[in-house]
């Protein structure tokens, strides 16, 4: 069965060496939508050391990404990657059910 969602080696390292400053080995990267932002919808990314049991969970050379039930049906398909370029480093994510996204890169539209 495909993944719901790709979680890259470079996002996963990123968040890998995140969690090593935290201190806490069992957290786990949670991405999730909510309303608002410039156009309808923004991203989001916390660190979670629990997972529910409708939470949809993606692990990538050991590290976990999960996304809830309800951001999940905003992000399903899409690649969330880690970036470093002249705007500094940020997580990216490239969601092709996006019909258009803001120049933040954080925000977006169905």
């Amino acid at each position: 069965m495909p993944s719901l969602l790709e979680f890259t080696p470079q996002a996963a390292a990123k968040v890998a060496e995140l969690i090593v400053q935290e201190g806490n080995p069992a957290l786990k990267l949670r991405l999730y939508v909510t309303g608002g932002g410039c156009s309808g919808f923004s991203y989001g990314f916390a660190f979670d050391d629990q997972i529910a049991e409708d939470d949809t969970q993606t692990v990538t050379e050991g590290v976990s990404l999960v996304v809830d039930t309800i951001s999940l049906q905003y992000v399903m398909g899409a690649r969330v990657d880690f970036e470093e370029g002249l705007e500094g480093s940020r997580f990216v994510i490239h969601n092709p059910n996006a019909q258009t996204t803001c120049g933040c890169g954080s925000s977006f539209s169905m």
